[in-house]
């Protein structure tokens, strides 16, 4: 498992959101580095409800020890505001931490949270963001724990005003930095000339959203060393379900649908099960 805090600071990495152990388990096996645990992705798969805050953290908590049941890759994972303020940021951290979290993300949205390519978001005081990424330095046991920092000013305040923010967030202690939802290249472009130097920054890759989808080269050539695509999986997902539900609806059968799909056995040797079943013949189960 790689060292993501001095990984970060020698080149970029790609992070695919996931929600559970089995997308975790699917994406390490594609051979990435470090996974996104999204808030986003677990709201739509568990609530089937949008990222609008309705997520609690111990069933983020809950998640996160499940994926780190499965695989052994850095977990960053997204902790929306830390659900209060910052005493509870200070237990958030704590149980994140138990649970497996290698990167923590805290966002200065207020409460209730949402999605930061949605319409219509409202920010805390930069002055109380940073008591609250303080609190989280403070709370942390693991040295090896990175607390990212994410403004969503800018889509009120403009840009300039959000890396103004990132930059006390860095002062205050945060690892690495996430200016949610800058709207064009030459936006992202200003993010990275003026807070590269200071700290990693997170590129939020979301299909439809606010930023420009550039290709990963382009990203790091502009100073973002974190490439986080959270809910591609879901949209995927959601796609070919709608299309799977619809075919067995009108079919009655698996059949029409069938060269799509994994068979038993297939999904079976995917999860492991051979290998699973061999080792509890050598403990007698």
């Amino acid at each position: 498992m790689i060292d993501l805090r001095t990984t970060l600071l020698a080149r970029q990495v790609i992070a695919p959101g996931i929600y559970d152990a089995l997308t975790a388990a699917m994406a390490a096996s594609a051979g990435f580095e470090a996974l996104y645990v999204s808030g986003a992705a677990i709201a739509y798969t568990r609530l089937g409800r949008p990222d609008i805050g309705l997520v609690a953290m111990t069933e983020v908590v809950e998640v996160v020890a499940l994926i780190r049941d499965r695989v052994d890759l850095p977990l960053v994972v997204d902790a929306d505001n830390g659900y209060g303020n910052a005493l509870n940021v200070q237990r958030t951290v704590r149980m994140f931490e138990r649970a497996g979290a290698t990167a923590i993300q805290l966002e200065d949205q207020t409460l209730p949270k949402r999605c930061g390519h949605l319409r219509d978001k409202t920010v805390i005081p930069a002055a109380e963001m940073v008591g609250k990424i303080r609190a989280a330095v403070d709370a942390g046991v693991n040295q090896s724990t990175l607390i990212i920092a994410r403004t969503d000013a800018a889509a009120m305040e403009g840009v300039s005003a959000a890396i103004d923010r990132a930059a006390q967030y860095v002062e205050a202690g945060a690892d690495v930095l996430f200016v949610e939802a800058p709207q064009s290249r030459e936006e992202l472009a200003a993010v990275g000339k003026a807070l590269a130097g200071s700290a990693p920054l997170v590129a939020n890759m979301v299909d439809g959203g606010d930023t420009p989808p550039l290709p990963a080269a382009e990203l790091d050539g502009l100073g973002f060393r974190l490439v986080i695509f959270p809910g591609g999986i879901v949209r995927s997902l959601l796609r070919t379900m709608a299309d799977y539900y619809g075919t067995l609806a009108a079919h009655r059968s698996n059949l029409p649908f069938a060269d799509r799909m994994l068979n038993f056995q297939q999904m079976n040797e995917l999860l492991g099960t051979p290998e699973i079943l061999a080792l509890g013949k050598t403990y007698g189960a």
